[in-house]
C-alpha cells in the first residue's frame, strides 16, 4: 500500500523540478530607455510573460550622459540574455530654464542637450561599456517619431540622430530595431498630440507589439545558438 504513495511523491517531485528548471531557463531581458520605453514595457512584459523575464532599468534612462553614469549599476550582476537599449529623445531636446513648457523644453531659445557628434561619441562609449559588463545579445531601438509642433524638439533631428546611432551599432555589430517609421504611423493615430512625443495607452500597446515581436525573433535566434 505504501508504494503508490511513494510513486505519487516521486512524480510530484519530478514535476516541481521540471517546472523550476523551466522558469530558470526563461531568457532574461533588460530594457533600458526613456519614457517611451517605460510606456510600452508593461505590455511587453505581459506579452512575453510565458517565455521571458523582462525588466526595465529603474526610472528614466534620459539621455546618453545619464546612461554613462548609471549603465553598470543598471546591468548589475544579472546574467542577462538580451539587453535592449535606446537613447535619443532627451539627447536631441532643447531646454531653457525659463521655459514654462513641461521639462523646460524650448527649441527656439533653449540649449541642445547633446549635439549629434556628442551623442555619437556617448553611444560609442556606452556600447563598449555594456559589452565589457555583459555577454548579452544587444539590441538598439531607434528614436521614435517627433511631431512637428513639439516644443523642445525638431522632427528632422530624430532622423539625424537615428542615422548616427545606426553607424555606431554597425561598428559594433549591434542589432537595430528601427521603430521610427512605425512609431510615426502609431503616433498619427494614438499620439497624445502634435505637441508631444508621447502616446496614449493604445499607442503604447501598439509599440509593445512591435517590440515584443522583435524580441521573440531574437530569442529564437538565441535558442539556435
Amino acid at each position: 500500500m505504501k508504494c503508490p504513495y511513494k510513486l505519487y511523491y516521486l512524480m510530484l517531485l519530478l514535476v516541481v523540478c521540471s517546472t523550476s528548471a523551466f522558469y530558470k531557463s526563461k531568457p532574461k531581458i533588460l530594457i533600458i530607455g526613456d519614457s517611451i520605453s517605460i510606456g510600452y514595457t508593461p505590455f511587453v512584459q505581459k506579452s512575453l510573460a510565458d517565455v521571458a523575464i523582462v525588466k526595465h532599468n529603474p526610472g528614466n534612462a534620459q539621455h546618453t550622459g545619464t546612461g554613462l553614469g548609471h549603465i553598470e549599476a543598471w546591468i548589475g550582476d544579472t546574467d542577462w540574455d538580451i539587453i535592449q537599449f535606446n537613447w535619443g529623445l532627451w539627447d536631441l531636446c532643447y531646454r531653457h530654464p525659463d521655459s514654462k513648457e513641461y521639462g523646460n523644453r524650448d527649441k527656439i531659445n533653449g540649449t541642445l542637450t547633446y549635439t549629434v557628434e556628442e551623442y555619437t561619441a556617448n553611444l560609442d562609449a556606452l556600447v563598449r561599456m555594456i559589452k565589457r559588463k555583459s555577454n548579452a545579445k544587444l539590441i538598439f531601438v531607434t528614436t521614435s517619431y517627433v511631431p512637428n509642433e513639439e516644443a523642445g524638439r525638431y522632427t528632422k533631428d530624430a532622423k539625424r540622430y537615428n542615422k548616427a546611432a545606426k553607424g555606431v551599432m554597425k561598428k559594433y555589430g549591434v542589432i537595430v530595431n528601427d521603430i521610427y517609421k512605425v512609431s510615426k504611423e502609431i503616433h498619427n493615430k494614438y499620439g497624445i498630440g502634435v505637441h508631444d512625443v508621447h502616446f496614449t495607452e493604445q499607442g503604447y500597446i501598439k509599440l509593445g507589439e512591435k517590440i515584443s515581436g522583435f524580441l521573440i525573433d531574437q530569442m529564437k535566434v538565441l535558442k539556435k545558438q
